[in-house]
């Protein structure tokens, strides 16, 4: 069990600093709303990934591959991201003194919850990913229920754990933003996204053996190796 919990924690780690949409929003948020916002967005993004951790085990391979069959699911997921990304790119803020602070109320919060589990749910290349961990990583852990969810439960913290130092470090920078440097920020978050989607769009339209269950295995086997 020991084990098992020494071999989550650098999986958790690796896994705060996968860069995608969640990882630059979530800086975003700290540097400009300040740590309780983004506290508030990252336990959305976390209750998604609980949620799709749940769906990956107790579902099969024959739902991964069927999932990735369905290229549609890529391109709604990505035209969604790249919308929300083009909104962000050309969203006109408030213009206010950046070294004020900047008020959030309760339904503010409620509300960056929201757009964290949803940022993170839409991506249908995040479900897919902990369907391969789960039948990758399962075997190794004999199929147990327990070691499973301690295995998770430790990854899951870890990578909580590593989000909170990263939302610290990000708040730090709140002294020298101005005005025109949030600007700047969000229209670079607001690219991201795009990208992002982009890339979501063309991966569902990309020929089905392009990316096969089979290779998205094969691949996160060598990085385990």
């Amino acid at each position: 069990m020991f084990e098992d919990v020494q071999a989550a924690i650098p999986l958790g780690f690796l896994l705060s600093f996968m860069i995608g949409p969640v990882f630059f929003v979530l800086l975003e948020t700290s540097a400009i709303k300040g740590f309780r916002a983004a506290l508030s967005f990252n336990i959305g993004v976390i209750v998604a990934d609980t949620l799709f951790i749940l769906a990956a085990y107790f579902s099969s391979y024959q739902l991964l591959e069927n999932l990735s069959n369905q290229p549609g699911l890529y391109v709604f997921g990505g035209a969604i991201l790249s919308v929300y990304g083009v909104t962000t790119f050309f969203k006109q803020g408030v213009k206010a003194d950046a070294s004020a602070p900047i008020k959030v109320t309760k339904g503010d919060y409620l509300e960056l919850f929201v757009k964290g589990f949803l940022l993170n749910f839409i991506n249908i290349g995040v479900l897919v990913f902990w369907l391969g961990v789960i039948i990758i990583v399962g075997p190794s852990l004999d199929n147990e229920p327990v070691r499973i969810r301690v295995f998770f439960g430790t990854m899951l913290i870890a990578y909580f754990t590593t989000d909170l130092f990263k939302i610290l470090l990000a708040k730090q920078l709140k002294r020298k933003l101005t005005y025109n440097r949030i600007r700047i920020v969000k229209k670079g978050v607001g690219v991201v996204l795009v990208i992002c989607g982009i890339v979501l769009i063309v991966k569902g339209f990309l020929p089905k053996n392009q990316f096969t269950i089979e290779k998205g295995i094969e691949k996160i086997e060598g990085i385990r190796d």
